[in-house]
């Protein structure tokens, strides 16, 4: 488990593909939990820890992800996400080049939840929920793209499924649509960074996290600042 911010109402981590935010069916040991026990051991503190979830990431996917220390905090990063006054920006590598260098995707989604997989269209039909996101391509090697990607709403795997349907479904994703899985059975998607108003010390935040540490990650981010 990797903390990458801490202060009196805020923690973040970095999460990896192995890590789940919140428990599920597999029974692994949530980031939530760990983050409990983690804080109870630092400062020796008795009886039970607060750590609200704020938000998640699909279990395959790193980067950041937000808890809460206090009540207050999580109350008020709640209203935020819902408000959309959390600007996440998502790293995703693609072997298909895009059809633009830079676009806004527009989509109305359809979630299956028994296949636990979203499908994207091209117009509105009914429920459906309608999918923003913009992209830019940053860097390139001979085989793979890595975009940049401004997430404007926050809809049920939205990314993998936009760009999915958009010819460049991400590597490693075998759910939409790429050919082979990644070694660590993640998918190369990964939250770059959240940039918001801390919910108790209104100040500009923004929290980075470097991306996985394997070669192809390092190879396409070389010279990119994580700052």
């Amino acid at each position: 488990m990797e903390v990458i911010y801490e202060d009196n109402h805020l923690l973040a981590v970095n999460k990896t593909c192995h890590e789940i935010v919140q428990g599920d069916k597999t029974g692994d040991t949530p980031l939530s939990e760990l983050l409990k026990a983690w804080l109870k051991e630092k400062y020796q503190k008795p009886g039970n820890v607060f750590v609200g979830v704020a938000h998640r990431l699909d279990r395959p996917v790193s980067g950041v992800v937000l808890f809460a220390k206090t009540s207050k905090a999580l109350s008020r990063l709640n209203d935020m996400f819902r408000l959309g006054e959390v600007k996440k920006t998502y790293w995703a590598i693609v072997k298909n080049a895009p059809p633009k260098e830079e676009d806004e995707l527009i989509h109305w989604l359809s979630r299956n939840e028994q296949q636990n997989k979203s499908y994207a269209y091209t117009e509105e039909r009914p429920h459906t929920q309608k999918a923003i996101l913009l992209y830019k391509l940053i860097a390139k090697s001979d085989n793979y793209y890595l975009l940049e990607i401004d997430l404007k709403t926050g809809r049920h795997h939205q990314i993998r499924c936009q760009l999915a349907k958009t010819g460049c479904p991400i590597k490693g994703d075998l759910k939409y649509g790429f050919d082979r899985s990644n070694p660590d059975a993640g998918i190369s998607l990964h939250a770059h960074s959240a940039s918001f108003i801390h919910p108790v010390s209104k100040q500009p935040l923004t929290i980075t996290a470097p991306p996985p540490n394997d070669n192809l990650w390092k190879s396409l981010t070389a010279g990119i600042s994580f700052v």
